[in-house]
């Protein structure tokens, strides 16, 4: 490793670095910055000159996430892990709008620019809670994944049943199961929007139970993430 590259890698890794501070403390500034444009360009009736102010911000903005992006896999230890890491992929994410915009059809760089949401995302790097908060998801992870199975095969299950007791009482409404796995979602999740409800006796008892494991799904996977993070913050300590 070259002395050019010790000291950038200094410059951008060393949190009691006055130097990478500035350098954390502008690439939130550009994170902040990318995110009001995206929300001012939604804005209906801008005039034209506004627009290309924001065009042109937006590709200096995104010109320099793809310099610090280059730059963080070229000095990288280990490249490829860099590139297949949290981050990593989060950085890549955040420059795609850019790098495969060029040479694209307006209709594709409209489709790109959702990617732009994930830049927002590039805040949990200077984040001490949010780097503990991953951590916890990672110890938690294999409970998660369980937990995630079973949420699926619920949701059909009930999908099934509703369909079952609603489907000839309210034929619209519950047309089939795949149509009632909206209906699934919104009642697990304890939201339900009342586009669709019961009206049978044997709906309504169903549906009783389903809302009564739904308090489960939430309950679950919150008692999961606070037992990790517990757990990391112990090793922390430690």
């Amino acid at each position: 490793m070259d002395d050019s590259t010790a000291r950038f890698l200094r410059f951008i890794r060393d949190p009691d670095s006055k130097s990478a501070r500035t350098f954390e403390g502008f690439v939130l500034l550009l994170v902040l910055y990318s995110l009001l444009i995206y929300s001012l360009e939604t804005l209906p009736g801008l005039s034209q000159q506004l627009r290309s102010f924001l065009s042109l911000s937006e590709s200096v903005v995104g010109s320099l996430f793809v310099l610090e992006y280059s730059l963080r896999v070229t000095c990288s230890r280990r490249p490829l892990r860099y590139i297949f890491s949290f981050y990593g992929v989060i950085d890549l994410f955040a420059v795609l709008p850019l790098v495969l915009g060029i040479g694209t059809n307006g209709t594709i760089i409209r489709t790109l620019r959702i990617f732009r949401i994930f830049r927002i995302l590039k805040l949990s790097r200077y984040s001490k809670s949010v780097e503990r908060f991953i951590k916890a998801v990672t110890v938690a992870r294999e409970d998660l994944v369980i937990f995630s199975l079973a949420s699926v095969l619920l949701v059909f299950m009930s999908s099934v049943g509703i369909y079952h007791f609603e489907h000839n009482a309210q034929p619209d409404k519950f047309p089939s199961i795949l149509h009632c796995m909206w209906w699934s979602v919104v009642t697990l999740t304890t939201v339900g929007y009342g586009d669709a409800f019961p009206i049978t006796v044997g709906g309504k008892l169903f549906t009783s139970l389903v809302l009564a494991c739904g308090v489960g799904i939430v309950a679950i996977p919150a008692g999961l993430l606070a037992s990790a993070l517990t757990k990391v913050r112990e090793d922390e300590q430690e």
